[in-house]
């Protein structure tokens, strides 16, 4: 496990003692900078007190920066397991060949003649991406997950608006879906219409039917689903979608559960986003920036955004040549750091990208077979199904015969020195538990959270009461999480507070 050390690290001001030698300056140095630059600036802007900078050695410096990092937690130091977000490892192959000094000095406004390498890079990716995901062409613009969303569903709204048909303002949204997915849709115009899951976790066809009129627009919905269930009637959903004049739209944060095995686009979908920060090997959240590239098939490709990369068989160009184009949605050309790693990620991979879906469904059936029969957890909908990249638990049961609940299980489990998965979400699970761990994680991982769990809940029958008082083990105690996320809190004035000792967000 991945206990961490060092709880109680000050701020580099209480750990300074002013008046010796600095790290960054010797001697007098910096006070003889300060003495230059205070003769060129009006009297009026200068300090009449020095700045209190903080006085370390270099040993002390490089020792706090060292413990901070031990107070931290990423995926190369362990498994985060975030349903829904693909937190997987990201080779550092691809870290290092990203940072090549010719790639990271490029600047956008350089002419294309002397950015034919990158550019032909993209070129290849966009063929490549769009050939997985059985669409004509993608564009690498969108500079993450939710901008690709909302650029799908401005292409839906565009394309209906050029044909006439001002009343499709309905975009239907599973209930199972991404959770972004209605965001995405209202902020582009749309009213959005919830379609319910059936117990087989899957979109309730019949339900389905009864919303599709001539006002819809078109449906988002992501295969597997937020359960982790193959939607098995996806060419049914597309045929009933299709017949009433609306489109498909695939939201790829599920893409790691059937990379390389099958197809979006012959599933029925007309226009797909993929995550490259979830599914092709660059870094997501913290370690980020992102990238969300919106692909489509048929007349759909012209309404995407602009730039794409072309080629014209002597050299690679920006092609902004698409009239029914939505426009741009991000500056220049996308985040091109994490393109090159996803290029770099495919080419290394090769034929053998389906194994990435092979092993992260293995990995999750593996990880649902070591927790059957556990007290107090269960995996609702879809009874006996197999699941594709991640699995849906539920605490309800323990919630009900304990009153330890989803939030107590997961603050257990980080007092334990691991990262615990997403939590109450989807919506329709109640106390639930959203696991997912990728291809990249060993047998032994997979063993030793689920015997976590395991333990977790039988202490939880035992002592209910000393789950509620987890985390102990970390750099504060439990919050409130209420009040954590009031304005207030995040005020400097509150912050400084906090450190001279006010517990009033700690139970």
């Amino acid at each position: 496990m991945w206990r961490q050390a060092n709880w109680d690290e000050e701020l580099l001001f209480k750990l300074s003692m002013y008046g010796k030698p600095t790290f960054y300056f010797g001697g007098n140095e910096f006070a003889e900078v300060v003495g230059d630059v205070e003769d060129l600036l009006p009297k009026k802007v200068v300090r009449s007190k020095p700045p209190q900078i903080p006085n370390l050695s270099e040993v002390e410096v490089v020792r706090h920066f060292i413990r901070l990092s031990q107070m931290g937690y990423g995926v190369d130091l362990g498994p985060v397991p975030l349903g829904s977000c693909t937190m997987k490892y990201n080779p550092k192959l691809l870290e290092e060949l990203a940072g090549n000094e010719g790639l990271r000095d490029l600047h956008p406004y350089q002419d294309e003649s002397t950015v034919q390498g990158v550019l032909e890079v993209m070129y290849l990716l966009q063929k490549w991406l769009a050939e997985l995901v059985g669409m004509d062409e993608c564009c690498l613009q969108p500079p993450a997950g939710a901008s690709g969303e909302f650029a799908g569903a401005l292409m839906i709204k565009k394309y209906h608006l050029d044909r006439g048909e001002v009343f499709r303002d309905e975009l239907l949204v599973p209930d199972n879906a991404h959770g972004s997915n209605p965001a995405s849709a209202a902020m582009a115009g749309f009213k959005v219409i919830k379609i319910p899951t059936s117990e087989s976790g899957e979109v309730d066809i019949d339900a389905l039917r009864s919303v599709l009129s001539s006002r819809t627009a078109g449906i988002m919905l992501t295969n597997p689903n937020t359960l982790g269930i193959f939607e098995s009637r996806i060419g049914e959903i597309a045929d009933e979608v299709h017949r009433a004049g609306g489109l498909l739209y695939y939201d790829g944060a599920n893409l790691n559960g059937i990379l390389g095995v099958v197809r979006p686009g012959d599933m029925g979908f007309d226009i797909v986003h993929l995550n490259i920060h979830k599914t092709f090997g660059a870094p997501h959240g913290g370690g980020g920036p992102g990238a969300g590239v919106i692909c489509a098939k048929g007349e759909l490709v012209d309404y995407l955004p602009i730039p794409t990369v072309g080629f014209d068989g002597v050299k690679y160009f920006l092609n902004y040549g698409k009239k029914k184009s939505i426009g741009r949605v991000s500056q220049f050309y996308g985040n091109i750091i994490p393109l090159v790693k996803a290029f770099l990620y495919m080419l290394t991979l090769g034929p053998n990208v389906r194994e990435v879906a092979e092993v992260a469904v293995l990995n999750t059936n593996y990880f649902i077979k070591l927790i059957s029969g556990v007290r107090g957890i269960s995996i609702p909908y879809g009874k006996g199904k197999f699941r594709k990249h991640e699995v849906v638990l539920s605490f309800e049961d323990l919630l009900r015969d304990t009153g330890v609940n989803a939030e107590d299980i997961a603050k257990a489990l980080i007092d334990r020195g691991v990262y615990a998965p997403t939590i109450y979400f989807p919506l329709i699970v109640n106390e639930a538990h959203m696991v997912e761990f990728t291809e990249s994680e060993s047998r032994e991982n997979i063993e030793m959270y689920a015997e976590l769990y395991r333990s977790i809940v039988e202490d939880a029958y035992k002592d209910p009461a000393k789950l509620k008082k987890c985390p102990e083990n970390t750099s504060v105690g439990r919050l409130d999480l209420g009040l954590a996320n009031h304005p207030l809190t995040r005020t400097p004035t509150f912050k400084f507070l906090s450190r001279l000792g006010r517990k009033s967000m700690i139970r």
